[in-house]
């Protein structure tokens, strides 16, 4: 075997971390709660309780296990990290190969309900859609990646690690897609590989304002009210963002430590991140595919890594610093909440070839609203020419 080998990969946690969760949710000491408040300030204490019992009581480990082990899985060694991935291919011979990138509070679990219609579209109503090959890695330090062993794992160091995931398997021109974090490795990918990457799908992409007075004079009422929806996130979203990205380690040992801690963490994103038509996070996503979430992220102990790349990003010189504009065709779908991009600042950066707004979904369209980011890939990759 030598470290360049792919070996096949299948999840398998041990029913002793199952019983130690469920351990450690039962012998929890409950925060009280303030009378008259609600998720303005966090999460309900009454809220997280319940979802805790139904974590122990309800949710069934082995069955999401399952479900994410019916796809072929790997595992390969890339610059000493472990890389995980799910590696499904199309029985069409000019399916098209397609990265697909999770973020925070993500996992390639994200991305279980557009495997079948993208690899298979007649199957799913779609008979004259593109198919493609799809390859959805665990991010380095990310679920079942495991751990990260040393520092330095930022953004590019990321993008360089997946093209050469997909040089290692052989794709020689490929797609990516991704939201969050793959809103930032996905174009960085298409810098360090543009000979490779044919095309970058982006939702909840990062914009910035250009600092130009006619571009934000220009700015219609739509992006007007985005602009604002950021700066209040900045302003009273953002604190988790910069306690990891100052102090990783310790927030890291909280979450490492407390299965009800590392459920408050990630389940108050949810809350806040879907679209807001929702009053809670089980109305946008299944409460099942929810706590698969979390429990990836607490069986795997990858706390300290998750925390980490936010570090790493902060730290980074190259990560901000002006660069030219990317030369890669760029698709941008943006969904009604928790998405805050606008298209001139994004031209400032990308070559923007696609761009989609929806009324419907938030951060975690591939989870609330699949179908209409399936519609949305598959439009902007038969746009580009392979």
């Amino acid at each position: 075997m030598t470290n360049n080998d792919i070996r096949s990969f299948r999840i398998e946690i041990p029913q002793a971390d199952i019983d130690d969760l469920h351990d450690r949710l039962a012998r929890t000491r409950w925060t009280d709660e303030l009378s008259g408040t609600g998720w303005e300030r966090g999460v309900p204490t009454s809220y997280l309780k319940e979802l805790a019992g139904y974590w122990v009581e309800k949710f069934d480990w082995r069955a999401q296990e399952a479900a994410l082990n019916a796809y072929p899985q790997f595992i390969t060694t890339i610059d000493g990290q472990n890389v995980h991935f799910l590696h499904i291919r199309s029985a069409a011979e000019n399916a098209t190969p397609l990265l697909l990138i999770h973020g925070w509070p993500s996992s390639v679990a994200d991305f279980l309900d557009l495997i079948g219609p993208l690899t298979d579209p007649k199957a799913h109503g779609g008979d004259d859609a593109p198919s493609f090959h799809l390859v959805i890695p665990s991010l380095p330090g990310h679920g079942f990646s495991g751990p990260i062993t040393e520092a330095g794992w930022n953004d590019g160091r990321i993008a360089a690690a997946l093209a050469e995931l997909m040089a290692r398997l052989g794709y020689d021109r490929y797609g990516v897609q991704g939201g969050d974090h793959g809103a930032f490795i996905g174009p960085r990918l298409g810098r360090v590989d543009s000979e490779h990457v044919l095309g970058v799908h982006a939702n909840a992409l990062v914009t910035f304002p250009t600092g130009d007075p006619a571009d934000m004079a220009a700015l219609t009422a739509a992006e007007k009210q985005r602009l604002g929806a950021m700066q209040k996130f900045q302003d009273d979203g953002s604190a988790y963002m910069k306690l990891k990205g100052s102090r990783p380690n310790t927030i890291a040992q909280l979450l490492a430590d407390s299965p009800t801690g590392q459920l408050g963490w990630i389940i108050e994103k949810f809350k806040e991140w879907i679209d807001q038509s929702h009053e809670l996070p089980e109305q946008a996503i299944d409460r099942d595919r929810l706590l698969t979430e979390v429990s990836i992220y607490w069986f795997t102990d990858t706390a300290r890594s998750v925390a980490n790349l936010y570090y790493e990003r902060f730290h980074d010189a190259a990560m901000f610093a002006p660069k030219p504009k990317g030369t890669v065709p760029t698709g941008v779908a943006v969904f009604k909440d928790g998405d805050y991009a606008i298209r001139r600042f994004a031209e400032k950066a990308h070559n923007i070839t696609h761009w989609s707004e929806f009324y419907a979904g938030g951060h975690f369209p591939a989870l609330e609203v699949p179908d209409l980011l399936i519609g949305d890939i598959r439009e902007f990759f038969a746009s580009v020419a392979r």
